[in-house]
Order: C-alpha cells, then sequence, then structure tokens
C-alpha cells in the first residue's frame, strides 16, 4: 500500500531493522517511518536500539514529539525518549507507602504525600511521576494562588492601548493538555499545598474529581478540558504545615493521603550506611562514627536523648543525611575546601543543611532544646567539631528572644 507521499505504509520492526540505516540518514525519512509504522516493535527498535530521538537535533526536535505523539508508541518507549536526560534512583521510602502510592495511581486517585521534613516527599513524587508517566510537570503552591492557578484563567493583555485577553492554562488544565497531546498519562506534581489556601484554591478541581464530564477550562482554541485518568496529580505536604486532622475534610475524601514515615531502625541505618560509603576510603573521615552520629542525632531530634525526660523535638525524616554526606565527598576529597579539615567539615556540614531545615520551623523552647543537643553532640564525638550547628542554634535562640523581649533564660 502507497501512502500519499508515495512510500510505503504499515512498516514494521522487520524493515526497521533492515533500512535502519536509511532511516537514520534523514530527518525526513525518519519522520515518515514514524507517522506510517502502526507496530509498536517497530518504534521500540529504533528508540532503544538505534536512538533515533538522539540523531536529530531539529529546532522543533520534531521526531522527538512524533514518538511522544505516536498513537501506537507504548508508554516505556515514550517515557524512554521523555527521559533521557532525567535519572529515576532507587526508590528509598517504606514498601508499604511505595505500594499504597502505585495502587493509588493505577486507580486514578489523585494523592497527597504526607510527613515531616526529610522524609523524601517531593522526590518520591518525582520518582512515582517518572515511574508511571511518560513525564511530569512540577508546581510550588504559593499563598498568592487563586483558583485559576489550578484550573486556568483569562488575563488581560494590553498591547498598543488596546486590550485583550487570553486564556492561561492552570496547572492541571495544561497537564490534561499534555496528556491528550502524548496520548498517555501526564504527571502534575502540586509541591507544598499548604502554602495556598487549599479550600478556596482546589473547590473546582473537587469537582472535577467527583464528575469525569465536568468541564474545569476551556483553552485558547475552545477546546473543552476535562479530567481523566491519564492526569496523574501528586501533591507533597509537610507536616509543619498542618496536621492531616486540620486540613479541609474535602481533600482527605477524594485524595489519597499516603503519610511518608521516619522510616523504621533497620531501613535508617541502610539509607545511612549507603550515603556514608559513597564518600569513600581516601577521605580521612571515620564513616562508623559519621554514621552513628547520624543516628543519635536523628533519634535526639525525634524521640530525645536518654538524659532528657522531654521526648523529641520535632518530626524529621532521613533525607536530609544524604545532602550532608555529598557535601563531605566533595569538601573532603584531596582538592576540596576542607581537604585536612575534616573535623570541621564535618559541623559546617550540619550548620548548612540540617540545622536550618530545623531551626525554620520550630519554636523558642525547641531552638533552645536544639542548641543543647548539638552541644551534646559535640561533647559524645570528639573527632567531629559541632560547633558551627551549635553557634547557629544559638544565634537563632538570641534573636528569638529579642524579638519577644525577653532576657536570657
Amino acid at each position: 500500500m502507497m501512502s500519499r507521499r508515495g512510500a510505503f505504509t504499515d512498516y514494521n520492526e522487520e524493515e526497521a531493522r533492515e533500512y535502519d540505516h536509511w532511516i537514520l540518514n534523514n530527518e525526513n525519512q525518519a519522520r515518515e517511518f514514524i507517522q506510517q509504522t502502526t507496530d509498536p516493535d517497530a518504534i521500540r527498535y529504533l528508540v532503544e536500539g538505534e536512538q533515533i530521538d538522539r540523531n536529530f537535533s531539529g529546532v522543533n526536535q520534531s521526531v522527538r514529539e512524533d514518538i511522544l505523539t505516536h498513537e501506537d508508541a507504548p508508554l516505556d518507549v515514550k517515557q524512554t525518549v521523555a527521559q533521557r536526560n532525567k535519572q529515576l534512583a532507587d526508590i528509598l521510602v517504606p514498601d508499604d507507602v511505595l505500594k499504597n502510592a502505585r495502587t493509588a495511581i493505577a486507580l486514578g486517585k489523585p494523592v497527597v504525600l504526607y510527613g515531616p521534613t526529610g522524609t523524601g516527599k517531593t522526590y518520591f513524587a518525582k520518582q512515582l511521576a517518572l515511574e508511571t508517566c511518560i513525564d511530569y510537570s512540577i508546581h510550588t503552591a504559593a499563598p498568592t494562588w487563586t483558583p485559576g492557578d489550578i484550573t486556568g484563567s483569562i488575563q488581560p493583555e494590553v498591547e498598543g492601548g488596546e486590550i485583550s485577553y487570553h486564556r492561561r492554562s492552570g496547572c492541571v488544565s495544561d497537564g490534561i493538555e499534555k496528556a491528550r497531546k502524548y496520548t498517555d498519562n501526564w504527571g502534575v506534581i502540586i509541591d507544598e499545598i499548604t502554602r495556598a489556601d487549599i479550600s478556596q484554591v482546589f473547590g473546582p478541581l473537587y469537582t472535577a474529581i467527583e464528575d469525569d464530564e465536568q468541564v474545569i477550562f476551556r483553552n485558547e482554541e475552545g477546546e473543552e478540558l476535562t479530567l481523566t485518568d491519564d492526569v496523574k496529580i501528586i501533591c507533597t505536604m509537610n507536616m509543619s504545615d498542618r496536621t492531616v486532622n486540620e486540613l479541609d475534610n474535602a481533600i482527605t475524601r477524594r485524595f489519597a493521603m499516603i503519610e511518608l514515615s521516619r522510616y523504621d531502625d533497620d531501613d535508617r541505618m541502610e539509607l545511612f550506611n549507603r550515603w556514608v560509603s559513597g564518600i569513600g576510603t581516601s577521605v580521612a573521615i571515620d564513616t562508623d562514627e559519621l554514621v552513628m552520629l547520624f543516628e543519635d542525632h536523628h533519634q535526639g531530634i525525634n524521640s530525645g536523648t536518654t538524659t532528657s525526660a522531654e521526648g523529641g523535638i520535632m518530626e524529621m525524616g532521613p533525607m536530609h543525611y544524604k545532602d550532608v554526606t555529598q557535601f563531605l565527598q566533595e569538601a573532603c576529597k584531596d582538592s576540596g575546601e576542607y581537604s585536612g579539615d575534616e573535623a570541621n567539615a564535618v559541623g559546617q556540614a550540619f550548620a548548612t543543611y540540617i540545622a536550618p531545615r530545623l531551626l525554620n520551623t520550630a519554636s523558642l523552647p525547641q531552638i533552645r532544646r536544639i542548641a543543647a543537643h548539638y552541644e551534646t553532640l559535640d561533647d559524645e564525638f570528639e573527632e567531629f567539631d559541632l560547633q558551627p550547628a551549635v553557634d547557629l542554634a544559638q544565634r537563632q535562640a538570641e534573636a528569638e528572644q529579642r524579638e519577644m523581649g525577653i532576657g536570657d533564660v
């Protein structure tokens, strides 16, 4: 059968293998083959074997778009093309969290990942989207958000003294258009949702979740956009912002609420050992002691110390310690900024990546306890200098006291 261009149609995998050099020799030939084939295996061969999308770098990335918009291209092949420059690292969340999230996504249920700081909510949201979708867009909520930031809005534009209006997609309506364009799943990540007024901003979205025929927006072409199962909505929320019980009941009824906890002892230690092993043997740091420092710091923040009857200071997850190990790996190598000054580097890493995150949401009593905890750790771990973290916490306590108009207590 001949196409309108005079070429053969219904290209298959066998022809893709036989004529791959011809296909890869010219962008127009490549586009014609992709557009005319209905064989998923032919597309898979060209993408996975010959990496056809890498061979051409046209201004509009035409070959890439032809593959992504092809109705017969399998999702995993589209993911390969769309995610060339993205790394899907090992998923580190507990098994029950992963299973619950995957199930909710498969059912087309919007997801809220919630938990204390440092549990890897945003990172897991990206992993979940890359695992189940072609790709994703990410948006961070803000206090200024309106429903239009979710579903879309009509914006005025002044040019030459004339006012005109255009339609601007919101994060969800944009995701709907992406899913339509690529005829497959598209992820919409809304990060830190409690920074916005959820009950106000999510109102139109609630209706769309319950009624798949509800038009949430019309784009510039006048097309009606409705929420479908191929738009995967994944939200994150810090427990320091608001507890689940304080949320509008509307969101807990319509979203799958999945908690990322602090990880149990064995899982947490596995993470610590994995990250610390990346520092390498050439760096003059006792990695076994560093793991113990991580664990004692984590236990003291979350559960309290054996010498204190007050209990934990606040909740935090283990992901912050990965930043510490990466800092030490870079800073303490032979040409690093802290080569030969490893003890100080550990304290500087804590003062840069962990203490500020704890102090950011802490009350004055908590800040004082954080400072005391760092003093205790500084005394217990003699080979590490944690004074930078101690000083940071003490300065924060003094600033809070001045602002409250109280003296030393």
